[in-house]
């Protein structure tokens, strides 16, 4: 270990946090990943002091069972201390096992294929980069496991000079739409994504800023290019902290047999009628299975864009409708409504229509599609609050219900109010 690198990690020693994060971002992460095993096997990766392998340890798994297995590896072995004395502190020592490695050259007994249900790792998979991190940690799930990782990325479409200064020596982001592309083309689906909160940020500034205060001229030239770096990365913050951020990914590797259940399609004329009825037993009113047929006839119909998800028998489980509206003049897509049988709800048949959809979109060049629907759930397709965007609704809304997805990074997201079709009454 050089002098810097030993200078970087006194300066670390004993924080609570490594990287941006916090209790109640775990547990959400962890929500989105659906049921788990009785006693899911942990993997995380770079886990440093160990406050999410803690957490996991206490209380992944089914309610009842006791936690997780937790493996927790990292490099740097005062950090492995830290956890071994917190865990035996928490009572959990029997379920927390820790192992000296790199994340990068995982070690082979222990790591074999399939090993885990769950690979975890916060604020570490920039060591080795996001598509990196994809590629070589996929093997480590055991069938239906899954994979939560957080990324920074940028939060506006056009970062300044400022911000781009800072970044792109030492990393090189991109935004939600480059990171679910990449996952996507990696194998994954994706089961949730989380903007971590800027308080999030200070769980591990606050400390670390405390400490750098603390330390300021002491040690030698090693200790004092560590604080000096350190206050750049604050600062960068400070200047430029709403440009940027954490965002966690919740992935499941793609097989043979995904999809089979609830194959989606382009409608046709012959679903016309199947549709309407999802939609009239979907919703209370009459009003969302009436667009559909409004728009249909409307010149904001685009061929191709609304789209069924079939199940077992061919009868139509599931649909969801893209048409044109605009953002200040600028071509975008509305997502509305998405439908499934009351019947097969929670099933899987409504995100899978949304995805087969939003896939569609994409591949017909199209780069922003817009949604005002339940905060909860269009996340996990890559929703982010439009309002990041300047983009508005012609009415007033929460603003986390108004959300935006960019299917192409390369083309400027406009800001402004949305218009809509005229069938839409608004």
């Amino acid at each position: 270990m050089d002098d810097f690198t030993h200078a970087f990690f006194a300066l670390h020693h004993g924080l609570p946090r490594q990287a941006p994060g916090s209790d109640a971002s775990t547990r959400h992460l962890l929500s989105l990943c659906g049921p788990l095993p009785e006693r899911p096997r942990v993997l995380d990766l770079g886990c440093g002091p160990g406050r999410s392998a803690l957490l996991l340890a206490a209380e992944a798994g089914a309610p009842g069972t006791g936690g997780a297995e937790v493996t927790a590896l990292d490099l740097h072995a005062p950090f492995l201390d830290e956890l071994r004395a917190a865990a035996a502190a928490r009572g959990l020592a029997d379920r927390v096992r820790t192992v000296e490695g790199d994340m990068g050259a995982l070690p082979g007994e222990g790591f074999e294929d399939g090993s885990f249900d769950l690979v975890w790792a916060e604020g570490s998979a920039y060591i080795l980069g996001f598509d990196a991190a994809l590629a070589r940690w996929k093997r480590l799930l055991a069938p239906g496991g899954t994979l939560v990782l957080t990324e920074c990325q940028w939060t506006v479409p056009e970062p300044s000079a400022g911000a781009r200064a800072f970044w792109d020596p030492h990393y090189a982001l991109r935004t939600t739409a480059g990171n679910l592309a990449a996952a996507q083309a990696a194998g994954y689906r994706v089961l949730g994504v989380h903007d971590l909160p800027d308080s999030d940020w200070a769980e591990y500034y606050g400390p670390l800023a405390e400490r750098v205060r603390t330390l300021a001229g002491t040690g030698g030239p090693a200790m004092a290019g560590a604080l000096a770096s350190t206050r750049e990365e604050l600062d960068a913050r400070a200047r430029h902290g709403h440009e940027y951020g954490y965002t966690g990914y919740v992935l499941r590797p793609v097989t043979a047999g995904d999809g089979d259940a609830w194959p989606a399609r382009p409608e046709t004329a012959a679903d016309a009628a199947a549709v309407r009825e999802v939609n009239l037993a979907a919703f209370e009113t009459p009003l969302e299975a009436d667009l559909v047929d409004a728009l249909r006839t409307h010149d904001s119909w685009l061929p191709g864009l609304s789209y069924v998800a079939e199940g077992p028998d061919g009868s139509v489980a599931a649909h969801a409708l893209l048409t044109r509206c605009e953002v200040d003049g600028a071509p975008a897509l509305a997502l509305a409504p998405v439908a499934a049988d009351p019947g097969l709800q929670r099933s899987g048949a409504g995100s899978s229509v949304v995805r087969a959809l939003l896939a569609a979109a994409r591949e017909c060049g199209e780069s922003l599609v817009l949604v005002l629907g339940h905060p909860a759930y269009y996340p996990r397709f890559g929703f982010v609050p439009a309002s990041r965007f300047g983009i508005r609704a012609p009415f007033e809304v929460p603003d986390e219900a108004l959300m935006a997805l960019v299917l192409d990074d390369s083309v400027p997201v406009p800001a402004g109010t949305i218009t809509y079709p005229a069938p839409f009454g608004v």
